[in-house]
């Protein structure tokens, strides 16, 4: 029986060096340091989305759950929002949005009202009981978050910090709708 939970043997991942190794006998134009950073990036961010997802399923609910209980965290007292803006900061369709709010609503973790100064719209906003999953989440992830950055010192994770902030204004400015 394999080390797996369904008893499979755990799949090789090649280092970093492997694959770009194998990347560069395939493809001779690829800039390696460009790779690298790249594929690091994908890397870690898949494995702290593994991380997070069993953080928030020990609490009881899904990452795509804890994404609205942060918007509507984020949005400000009182943590309230329309079903159309959630959808939209979240990039999904507004039955997608319908579906995760009805199954929310159900766990007591947001309400659902029409907004008394305009009854054709409808209010979601954050129960204590979905403020109290965002504060048990935070501070899951703060412990995670500073074991991973242990390594680094404080300059360090400053530089690191700007230098991922850069890299993410890049990629907005380049998807940016024209």
């Amino acid at each position: 029986m394999g080390d797996t939970p369904d008893g499979t043997a755990p799949v090789h991942e090649p280092s970093l060096d492997e694959q770009i190794a194998v990347y560069q006998r395939e493809f001779q134009d690829l800039d390696p340091q460009v790779e690298k950073v790249v594929s690091a990036l994908s890397r870690l961010n898949r494995r702290m989305n593994v991380a997070y997802g069993r953080q928030t399923a020990a609490l009881g609910i899904s990452n795509a759950e804890w994404e609205v209980l942060k918007a509507l965290v984020i949005s400000g007292a009182p943590y309230r929002m329309g079903p159309s803006e959630l959808a939209k900061q979240l990039g999904l369709t507004p039955a997608a949005m319908t579906h995760r709010i009805d199954r929310m609503t159900g766990e007591g973790l947001v309400t659902r009202e029409r907004d008394e100064s305009n009854r054709v719209r409808v209010i979601v906003e954050l129960t204590d009981e979905g403020r109290s999953k965002w504060l048990d989440a935070m501070r899951a992830a703060t412990v995670f978050e500073e074991d991973l950055l242990q390594d680094l010192s404080t300059a360090e994770r400053g530089v690191l910090g700007d230098m991922l902030t850069r890299l993410l204004d890049r990629v907005e400015d380049l998807q940016s709708p024209s």
